[in-house]
């Protein structure tokens, strides 16, 4: 006999099944991928629905019993066709050669093994009474029912995991909730149908694993009909109260003492309160989360778009300025020198300011370019010594430049991203050096080619080292003689570096005794490495603000 408490589950699971079948069609009618979803729902309804029938009958009427199973046995048939059929069309159409050709053989053949199971003994030749219900006899066909089947199981799943690796964006999380509830469905159905009756030799639980095809078409119907996909973790939740309210509901069911029902009626009842509150708590956490992605990306947008506006303005500045510097409009009297030279200073600052948070917008966005050419980094360094040597000699500063005894090999690098990185780490020496100078030295490693900034400058305590490259972080000296900075520059070049798969620290004896910055670049260029910590950088630079 079956129990209350099955009759009540299968009855909601058939319910649910052919609801989510036609809420997805009636989503979008036209669309093939939700007609083929309510034909897989309603073939579902029919496959667990007279699975479970069939057991009403074995001895009251063994023919009515086997003529359900034979139902059951032509549902699957065409359960696995149309699966096939969604495979290549969800979440993204595919171009299959002779489409029409395809699907037809496919429906022909339906139409061929679903006669025979229906209107023959092939498959299922009868029953067998079991203290449990019945088992099955299987006829001469099953072996080839039960290929069939798995062929075309495995062919949907080849195909979902080729969108898999081909899509990408909302599409390819659309196939993660299918994954989710089709991986779920599998693994009960091959423990429950395949496992058990193999070690088992009975028959007797395989129902469950038609039930957890309510897994399968609750999470599909969920990624084909949400336009906005929650968190895993909601749906992990959702899951685990789900399973435990439905212990709960059949210990209530099964309990033959009237206290002990009425007790678990309760706890069943709490659960079902907290649960709904635990999943609401837990939405509300991704919903917040998002509202922070969304303020994030924003704010890169407003900060990649000020930058932009802002870089015209400040170049044509730049230019007037210096012409007024250079005389083009007239000599400038010796009083307004100074102020001039100083407006010029503060609009480079500036400069530099929007050109780092334009980096870093871009960063965040994972629109940085890595463009590696081949590149002499004796020819690069000395460019950027000749092109700064003024403004240190203005200040009274040496700049020397130490070269290897044999040049270094050409190396794979993004010109424009290390020139900013050397520019920058130059550009402070020379600000935070009162007297001395700079000295350059390159060097070749087993592996690595190396550059070394060394200043006599203000110098950095262990404190300033470890925290110099991060962001908005600047050292005491730094804060004292030039407060404009903002803290960005190190931390821009850190992540061009590791871009390029090297490394970039900074060395000190302490307060006034200078410091030098040690860049480390690859000989060889890791492209895959180089991916892999563009990937990194970018994700990191999520955190900006």
């Amino acid at each position: 006999m079956v129990a209350l408490w099955e009759t009540t589950l299968v009855s909601i699971i058939v319910l649910i099944s052919v609801f989510l079948g036609f809420l997805v069609y009636f989503k979008d009618k036209r669309n093939l991928i939700n007609r083929y979803f309510l034909t897989i729902s309603l073939l579902s309804a029919v496959w667990i629905g007279s699975a479970f029938l069939s057991e009403f009958f074995p001895l009251t009427n063994p023919s009515l019993a086997i003529f359900l199973s034979k139902i059951t046995y032509g549902a699957v048939i065409w359960w696995v066709i149309f699966l096939l059929f969604f495979a290549l069309i969800f979440p993204q159409k595919k171009k299959v050669i002779s489409s029409k050709f395809f699907g037809g053989l496919f429906i022909f053949l339906g139409f061929i093994l679903s006669g025979l199971i229906l209107f023959t003994s092939l498959l299922v030749e009868g029953i067998e009474i079991q203290p449990w219900g019945f088992d099955v006899v299987y006829g001469k066909i099953f072996p080839i029912f039960a290929t069939f089947a798995t062929f075309l199981i495995i062919a949907a799943l080849i195909n979902f995991i080729e969108s898999y690796i081909r899509i990408k964006g909302f599409q390819r999380e659309q196939l993660k909730y299918f994954f989710l509830g089709f991986g779920i469905f599998l693994i009960a159905l091959i423990f429950f149908n395949v496992v058990l009756l193999t070690f088992t030799g009975i028959e007797k639980y395989y129902r469950f694993g038609n039930y957890s095809a309510i897994f399968f078409l609750g999470f599909t119907a969920y990624a084909i009909v949400a336009r906005q996909l929650f968190d895993i973790r909601v749906i992990l939740s959702e899951i685990l109260v789900g399973v435990i309210a439905i212990i709960l509901f059949i210990q209530m069911m099964t309990a033959d003492i009237l206290w002990l029902k009425i007790l678990n009626g309760s706890v069943f009842i709490l659960f079902c309160v907290f649960g709904y509150l635990l999943i609401k708590a837990t939405i509300r956490e991704i919903e917040m989360r998002r509202e922070v992605e969304r303020l994030s990306n924003a704010k890169s947008e407003f900060i990649s778009i000020a930058s932009h506006q802002l870089r015209t303005p400040l170049a044509a500045v730049k230019g007037y300025i210096s012409m007024i510097l250079e005389g083009t409009y007239g000599k400038l009297a010796d009083r307004q020198t100074r102020p001039v030279e100083n407006v010029y200073r503060s609009n480079e600052r500036l400069i530099k300011l929007v050109n780092d948070l334009l980096s870093l917008s871009r960063l965040e966005a994972g629109k940085i370019e890595f463009s590696p050419e081949l590149t002499s980094l004796e020819e690069m360094v000395t460019d950027i010594v000749e092109e700064l040597r003024i403004n240190a000699e203005k200040k009274g500063l040496y700049m020397k430049m130490i070269k290897p005894l044999e040049p270094l090999p050409k190396i794979m690098v993004d010109q424009d991203k290390l020139r900013q990185v050397i520019l920058n780490i130059v550009d402070n020496a020379i600000k935070y050096t009162k007297k001395g100078g700079i000295t350059f030295k390159l060097k070749k490693l087993d592996e690595q080619e190396e550059i070394k900034v060394a200043d006599t400058g203000e110098g950095m305590d262990e404190k300033e080292l470890n925290s110099l490259f991060q962001m908005f972080s600047r050292a005491t000296a730094g804060t004292q003689l030039h407060t404009e900075g903002a803290g960005l520059g190190l931390y821009v070049a850190r992540q061009f570096i590791e871009m390029h798969g090297g490394k970039i620290w900074a060395e000190s004896e302490g307060k006034g005794k200078g410091s030098a910055f040690i860049i480390q670049l690859p000989i060889k260029l890791d492209l895959k490495l180089i991916k892999e910590k563009t990937k990194t950088i970018t994700k990191a630079a999520n955190n900006i603000f």
